[in-house]
C-alpha cells in the first residue's frame, strides 16, 4: 500500500467505519473493537517518521472528536505509532534499509501475529487504562483490554484473509 491515494482512502474507510459502525457495538459491557489502528499495520516504512505520527495522531484525533472521549484515541495510536519501529526491528528483524522493500503480507503469519497482536494489547491497554484512569478499576481494565483486543483481532486477520485471498 505505497500508492498516498490508497492510504488516504484507508484513512477515511477507517475513520468513518470506526466511528459509525464499530463505536455503536458494545458486548457484554467488554467487548468494543478499534479496528482505526489497521492504519498504523498498513502505513508503508519510511526514514522520516514525523509525516506518519502526524496522520496517526489525526486520525486518533478525529476519533475522539467524534466520539467525545477527550483524546485517549489520538494518545494510544500515537504511541503505538511511535513504537512500530521497534516491533518491526523486534520481530522482523528490519533496517533502514529494508523500509522501502517492506511488506507486511510478505512475512510469515507467525511473525505478523506477533506483531499485531502486540501492538493492538498495548493500544488497548493504553486505551482502557485512560478511559478508566484508576487503580480500583484494574480488574475492568483488563478485562476490556482482554475481550476488545481478541474481538480486534478477530477482525483484522479476518478481513486480512477476505481482502487477500481476493487478490
Amino acid at each position: 500500500m505505497n500508492n498516498p491515494f490508497k492510504m488516504v482512502l484507508l484513512f477515511f474507510i477507517l475513520l468513518i467505519l470506526q466511528v459509525f459502525v464499530l463505536n455503536n457495538i458494545l458486548f457484554f459491557g467488554y467487548i468494543n473493537p478499534y479496528l482505526y489502528i489497521i492504519f498504523v499495520f498498513l502505513y508503508p516504512l519510511k526514514i522520516n517518521r514525523i509525516p506518519f505520527l502526524f496522520f496517526s495522531f489525526l486520525l486518533g484525533l478525529f476519533i475522539d472528536f467524534f466520539s467525545d472521549s477527550g483524546g485517549i484515541h489520538a494518545f494510544s495510536i500515537l504511541f503505538i505509532a511511535y513504537l512500530r519501529l521497534f516491533f518491526i526491528r523486534m520481530y522482523f528483524r528490519k533496517e533502514e534499509t529494508d523500509y522501502v522493500f517492506f511488506n507486511l503480507n510478505s512475512e510469515s503469519l507467525g511473525k505478523i501475529f506477533n506483531y499485531v497482536v502486540t501492538l493492538t494489547v498495548i493500544h488497548h491497554f493504553i486505551y482502557f487504562s485512560l478511559a478508566n484512569f484508576s487503580f480500583q478499576n484494574l480488574s475492568t481494565v483488563i478485562l476490556n483490554t482482554l475481550f476488545s483486543s481478541i474481538f480486534t483481532l478477530i477482525l483484522y486477520f479476518l478481513g486480512t484473509y477476505i481482502f487477500i485471498k481476493s487478490e
